[in-house]
């Protein structure tokens, strides 16, 4: 990674005091960024048994990354599909009577003796399941979105609090969170080194994805197993694409942004011929306290051009990020270039480190929620604002608190 602070790039401007203060530590600095994992790189305190809930590509991925730690035993797995759960049990020689499917099998997992479980199962199952898991007295660590409606994010927010007052750690997975170059540029900007801020932009565009899910849900869309297998597409099951996908634009720019929305103002549409009914699509407009804009777009369809970007201009400054990408800022007075190359992974792993830190050490702050949920409500409101294809309050959002449901009919209990 590039932590060149080479002054030359910010024109005719004077060597000021900070500016030599920040190439001064910048050696110290790049130490970190160039290998997060170093923080994180010898195996502290015990070995933690684990349980999987949602054992689909990314469940299973993620579990290779707990076993691959060296913290913690992938002991047991949940999935409505007792085929996922079986590739689980093939790579992590898991006993028969230690896997479960259908859709309660999860509270059979939670019925073993387990330190924590990590939850990768569609987003709209999130509430319910964490929420058990507290019950059950396990640590949680949980996929983003916590959910896909606003009761299920308030409700994520009481089982986190109802965790602490247990001595549990919950942790929501946001890599970009727990990468050290974003840290680097988010704690700049809220030191005040942009000045004030003024906008922000947000970006999600990717080319045409879940393809293959809609080809499988168009063979046999009245299928509900179908539907759930291809829940990236189903707007309940996933959040939609601003919710489930964009969340991970919007949840820096709130992070920049260090507060929530008043209201936002949206549209969005469909472009790609998909029996899904997720928009592929949107615009929103986000007002937030002291005259702050936040500018969002995404699209998952087309070719030619992927990024996930979040500028944030400042009176003094500009700071800019990119998933996998570059992370800089130059205002004034300061200049900070860094990349967060192989962030899908490293940050994920970051995440399992701090997260079996903050068991072994009795840390139950628990300080990825808050700002989990305040993201996840951020893309709730955007997407309710482009429902309406006008205006909608926080306040509006919260006292509506719409709630969505999926009918499981014809589904295995």
């Amino acid at each position: 990674m590039n932590t060149n602070l080479d002054l030359t790039t910010a024109g005719s401007l004077d060597l000021t005091r900070r500016q030599f203060l920040v190439r001064a530590g910048a050696a110290s600095l790049g130490a970190t960024l160039l290998q997060p994992q170093l923080a994180h790189s010898q195996t502290a305190g015990p070995k933690l048994d684990l349980g999987l809930i949602g054992c689909g590509g990314r469940g299973r991925w993620i579990a290779d990354l707990f076993a691959a730690s060296g913290r913690f035993n992938v002991v047991a797995g949940a999935d409505y599909f007792s085929g996922q759960t079986a590739e689980l049990a093939k790579k992590h020689n898991l006993p028969a009577e230690r896997c479960f499917s259908g859709l309660s099998g999860y509270r059979k997992l939670l019925d073993l003796k387990l330190d924590a479980v990590v939850i990768e199962s569609p987003p709209y199952f999130h509430p319910e399941q964490a929420a058990a898991a507290v019950a059950a007295g396990k640590h949680v660590y949980l996929a983003k979105p916590a959910a896909v409606d606003v009761p299920g994010a308030l409700l994520i927010a009481e089982s986190a609090k109802l965790a602490a007052q247990k001595k549990q750690v919950f942790l929501v997975d946001f890599q970009t969170r727990a990468h050290p170059a974003y840290q680097e540029a988010v704690r700049r900007v809220h030191q005040g080194d942009l000045g004030r801020l003024v906008s922000i932009y947000a970006e999600y565009q990717t080319n045409l994805i879940f393809q293959g899910w809609d080809d499988e849900l168009r063979k046999s869309s009245s299928d509900p197993e179908v539907r759930l297998r291809t829940w990236g597409v189903d707007r309940v099951l996933s959040g939609d694409v601003i919710v489930e996908q964009n969340i991970h634009a919007l949840d820096v720019a709130s992070w920049f942004a260090n507060a929530e929305p008043l209201k936002a103002y949206g549209a969005a549409g469909r472009a790609r011929p998909f029996v899904g009914d997720c928009r592929d699509h949107f615009a929103v407009l986000f007002f937030y306290p002291n005259d702050l804009v936040v500018t969002f777009s995404s699209k998952q369809v087309g070719y030619g051009y992927d990024d996930i970007m979040v500028r944030a201009h400042g009176l003094t400054g500009t700071a800019e990020t990119h998933y996998s990408g570059k992370v800089w800022l130059r205002s004034r007075e300061d200049i900070f270039n860094s990349d967060s190359n192989s962030l899908y992974a490293k940050g994920t792993e970051l995440n399992i480190a701090a997260f079996h830190d903050a068991i072994t050490k009795g840390d139950y702050s628990n300080p990825t929620v808050a700002p989990s949920v305040r993201s996840n409500l951020t893309g709730i409101l955007g997407r309710l604002a482009a429902d309406r294809q006008g205006e909608v309050t926080w306040k509006e959002m919260l006292q509506t608190a719409e709630r969505w449901t999926f009918d499981t009919s014809g589904l295995k209990a």
